[in-house]
């Protein structure tokens, strides 16, 4: 499975929420509403979630593979880079 397109819409607040991404992987997928958010020790990627129950999220989609995890988080974040830059 291959990434090919992220697309990054900046939030412009201060808030910790700094972006969400749409990621589609081989032109035939696509996840919408991870999130960029700016932590304690910097940028983290934070995939789409729900709400079940009193203050408890549950991601909806997520890799299964640490490696996968990492490639994903670094391509979303260097999308998000390249769109600040813009």
């Amino acid at each position: 499975m291959n990434i090919t397109d992220i697309r990054i819409r900046l939030i412009d607040s201060s808030e910790k929420m700094k972006a969400v991404a749409s990621v589609t992987f081989d032109d035939i997928f696509v996840v919408h509403d991870i999130k960029v958010i700016e932590g304690k020790s910097g940028l983290f990627v934070a995939m789409p979630s729900k709400k079940v129950g009193d203050d408890t999220f549950k991601d909806v989609a997520h890799p299964l593979a640490s490696d996968f995890r990492n490639l994903l988080k670094d391509e979303i974040l260097a999308a998000y880079e390249n769109a600040l830059n813009e």
